[in-house]
């Protein structure tokens, strides 16, 4: 995430507990190698009864699209998975829409006699630790304000200062008729909710579950450490009347931590490939990702501008997938677009997906966000939010304005949410392509605003009497 956000770095600074410039990664010197499976012959599932590992939400969501499932579908075998499991060597986890199984050691010998294993097709380096880290405690959780300051509120308007940012794009006349995300799964992948579990804002948001890809195991990592998580949910899905409401506040949410703040490796792609189809198998509609990767420490898996083609990052495979598995995924186009590489970073180059840029609040180019096109020519970005000075909450419980696509994403997502739900007959397809279709450029698309600005009113008209050819 080396130029996801600059202001990802001031929430470092700002939000974290004080901690030493540099400190000795904690534990061992530790190894993960990515290892690509031919085939899942072996599987004990079938595809005549994905209930044994998909549920009953999932299933139905495909089959209200039309969508089968298919091979991608089956889990990687679990025999294949337990000639992984030896001693020294440890499975952090396997994904089946890329066909991999990841492990970590702090021996390369194993791992790279795990690599002659007859099933493994091709084997990767994407976790080498470093010898230090800029790391204070991802467990701090620093104290919060239980009520606002009286001149963050607009009395009399439910939307407080989050109108600006939804009016934009035409949510407002969604909320007006109730269309407010009820009965849409969104699934929020990110860094960290500091504070989400103890914040008012939240106390009424519906989160329905939360795992921890990074660090499962110490679940008080989730809600503590940075709080780029919480200010992504609270563009979502706050609800403080006169003070704030997000753009999807009745839509129910999972949490879902799979970026690791401490180093900027390609395990992170794998961590993400994980949190999505944990999504997709317990039955998401949405998918916000305010994450995005182009340059990794000690340069291991770094891309070039031609690998941006939604087909050749990990990542991008993945979120390439999404939408047929009916799922509609967000992802925030970058923030490079001040620096050298100024372009997307992954996922944002995927296929069929909602790549999300950023303006000010005239409608204008904000300098940071990062432009398409895509290497193989698609609009990127799809549409634009406003994303430079952008309305949200963070985990100290304050109201904020902030800027970054990462802002932006969350706001299109929410009305993504509503707009889905008064129109639940539509495929996530049909519903990204009527977004597209609203939008202020539609017609003369560029690689700065893509699209442009969509109008989500104007989307849910055209909805309602557009029959797909």
């Amino acid at each position: 995430m080396m130029c996801r956000l600059f202001v990802f770095l001031l929430t470092l600074v700002f939000t974290l507990a004080p901690a030493e410039a540099k400190v000795k990664y904690p534990g061992h010197k530790t190894f993960a190698y990515r290892y690509y499976i031919y085939n899942k012959k072996e599987s004990k599932f079938s595809l005549d009864r994905p209930s044994r590992y998909l549920s009953h939400k999932s299933i139905e969501r495909r089959k209200r699209q039309g969508l089968r499932v298919d091979s991608t579908d089956l889990p990687v075998p679990e025999t294949i998975v337990n000639s992984f499991r030896v001693k020294g060597a440890q499975v952090l986890g396997t994904s089946r829409w890329n066909n991999t199984v990841l492990v970590s050691s702090r021996d390369t010998s194993i791992l790279n006699q795990l690599a002659q294993l007859p099933f493994v097709k091709e084997t990767r380096l994407v976790f080498q630790s470093p010898d230090s880290i800029e790391a204070p405690d991802e467990a701090f959780r620093p104290r919060h304000h239980e009520q606002f300051n009286r001149w963050d509120s607009l009395r009399g308007d439910p939307m407080g200062m989050a109108r600006t940012q939804i009016e934009m794009i035409g949510g407002n006349r969604l909320h007006e008729i109730n269309l407010c995300g009820k009965d849409i799964t969104i699934a929020v992948l990110d860094g960290g909710f500091q504070n989400v579990d103890r914040l008012p804002c939240f106390a009424n948001t519906r989160i329905v579950g939360t795992h921890d890809f990074i660090s499962p195991a110490k679940a008080d990592k989730l809600y503590g450490g940075i709080d780029h998580g919480t200010k992504v949910l609270s563009v979502l899905g706050a609800q403080a009347p006169e003070v704030m409401m997000g753009s999807a506040p009745e839509a129910s949410y999972w949490l879902l931590r799979c970026e690791d703040p401490s180093t900027e490796m390609p395990i992170e792609e794998d961590y993400w490939a994980m949190a999505a189809e944990f999504a997709d198998s317990v039955g998401v509609d949405i998918i916000n990702s305010s994450l995005g990767y182009n340059e990794y420490d000690q340069g291991i898996g770094n891309y070039r501008l031609q690998d941006l083609d939604g087909k050749t990052a990990m990542i991008s495979c993945s979120a390439s997938l999404l939408a047929r598995k009916g799922i509609i995924l967000c992802n925030s186009a970058g923030n490079c677009g001040m620096g050298s590489w100024k372009k997307l970073t992954v996922p944002a180059d995927a296929d069929d997906i909602l790549t999300v840029g950023a303006v000010n609040q005239d409608g204008k180019n904000a300098p940071f966000a990062s432009i398409g096109p895509s290497q193989d020519g698609r609009v990127k970005p799809d549409v634009v939010a406003l994303g430079n000075g952008t309305t949200l909450i963070t985990g100290r419980g304050t109201l904020v304005r902030d800027m970054g696509t990462s802002f932006s994403t969350p706001v299109v997502c929410g009305l993504v949410a509503c707009l889905w739900q008064g129109l639940r007959n539509k495929t996530a397809s049909e519903i990204i392509e009527l977004v597209r279709q609203s939008s202020s450029q539609y017609d003369t698309p560029d690689n700065i605003l893509g699209y442009g600005l969509p109008d989500f009113w104007q989307a849910y008209m055209i909805g309602r009497v557009w029959t797909t050819p």
